[in-house]
């Protein structure tokens, strides 16, 4: 059996494949060595295609499977794992060591047949070469500095050092689709240590040792340990979702190839929604949008109109000998009830309460006095009925769920509890 430390160092020097050949989704290793990895296993080869994570990209997942017993394709060797397959979870590096962490143990010496979870591999190249592109031109174009990057499973995000504007924002987005449409070579460079003082490229670290440039002619070159795609076309497209002041800079959210394409079908299912529900031409549904949103409101503004005559007239009711006065009422604008509460303390000495709402939803509620200190009724709502509000002594508001019947009998007491009535 070979000794741990002749096993760390050819871990050490295991055939990084992902290096070679960024495409390779199948090879062929022999297992070093098999430990315990947290609750997991981890195993060691003497070659890998699975890139461990690093430069702001996952590990690779995928299979082991020992020679002989893999499958035709991915599908037959996810279907044989129970009996066959290990499940290659996560890649990670330790001290220069490349860890597949697996679901399940293999033996050292054992020869294995593995093979990439080629899919995802392949979209995270994509976003992470549309990224290179992005913060390339970001660069040339504007100065400024990609100093965050993050690679999720849904969306990319870009942290620069500096604002852009939405025409910036739109200009870099149009070059760097011109540049995938160009289908430029991505390139690698292992650049002597002369030859990278001489050699302007971007990094957000000092790194020691060899420095690995990935480099797009005319585009962008920047130190990077990820795999990318061989060429530029392979991305399909890149679109920026959107570009917001983040921290004294920006930060750019994009998405690339197929999560761009995914995108772009959701987007156009809304906007065919859209266009059906308004009876609108789907390169008018924004110009449709507004002139609803626009009747929206001039339909409010007269409803709160009308609310507001008929909260007066609710005012008028109130009797000269009337101490409390609690109103319910439903879909009712907040200003107009305030305005009635406000009224209607002139009018009254006691607790003037007013509930919008439901008693299935709950109620948004304002009480008020020119008497009593309307926090021993809000008080007493939080603790019969769970609900929450605060104020002064003169008006409080919040929020409660409850029967308007129980909540009107609550309101009673506290009333007739403070005149001592």
């Amino acid at each position: 059996m070979m000794q741990e430390k002749t096993i760390e160092q050819a871990a050490v020097s295991t055939q990084r494949l992902y290096y070679e050949d960024s495409h390779k989704s199948e090879f062929t290793a022999t297992v070093l060595a098999c430990r315990a990895y947290k609750d997991k296993y981890g195993i060691l080869l003497d070659r890998t295609s699975f890139f461990p994570e690093g430069g702001g990209q996952f590990g690779d997942t995928g299979w082991l499977c020992k020679k002989g017993e893999e499958g035709e394709n991915a599908q037959e060797l996810q279907t044989r794992r129970e009996q066959k397959a290990v499940a290659v979870l996560d890649t990670q590096e330790k001290d220069g060591m490349i860890w597949h962490v697996t679901d399940l143990p293999l033996e050292a010496g054992d020869e294995v047949a593995g093979r990439l979870d080629f899919e995802k591999r392949f979209d995270r190249m994509q976003q992470h070469s549309g990224e290179h592109i992005l913060s390339g031109i970001v660069h040339r174009l504007y100065g400024l500095d990609n100093v965050g990057f993050h690679l999720g499973e849904e969306l990319t995000t870009l942290d620069f050092n500096g604002e852009l504007s939405k025409d910036q924002v739109r200009t870099v987005e149009t070059l760097a689709n011109q540049a995938v449409f160009a289908d430029l070579p991505v390139e690698v460079l292992y650049p002597a240590k002369e030859e990278l003082a001489a050699l302007e490229y971007r990094s957000k670290i000092e790194i020691e040792g060899q420095v690995r440039i990935v480099q797009i002619p005319g585009v962008d070159r920047c130190a990077c340990c990820a795999p990318h795609v061989g060429r530029t076309g392979e991305i399909g497209l890149i679109k920026i979702l959107s570009c917001e002041r983040h921290r004294g800079g920006c930060r750019m959210v994009m998405v690339s190839g197929s999560r761009a394409l995914q995108d772009y079908m959701q987007k156009q299912e809304s906007v065919e929604a859209v266009s059906v529900a308004l009876s609108a031409k789907q390169e008018a549904v924004a110009q449709a949008v507004l002139h609803q949103k626009e009747q929206i409101s001039a339909l409010r503004e007269q409803l709160n109109r009308l609310q507001a005559a008929s909260l007066s007239g609710q005012l008028e009711q109130i009797r000269p000998d009337q101490q409390d006065v609690c109103l319910f009422v439903e879909d009712f604008d907040m200003i107009a009830v305030r305005s009635f509460v406000n009224q209607a303390m002139e009018r009254c000495s006691g607790l003037c309460a007013a509930f919008e709402g439901t008693e299935e939803e709950g109620y948004h509620y304002i009480i008020g006095s020119s008497r009593l200190d309307t926090r021993t009724a809000a008080k007493a709502l939080r603790e019969s009925f769970g609900g929450k509000g605060g104020g002064r002594p003169e008006m409080v508001q919040g929020f409660v769920c409850g029967k308007e019947q129980e909540i009107r009998a609550l309101l009673a007491r506290c009333a007739a509890e403070q005149t001592g009535e």
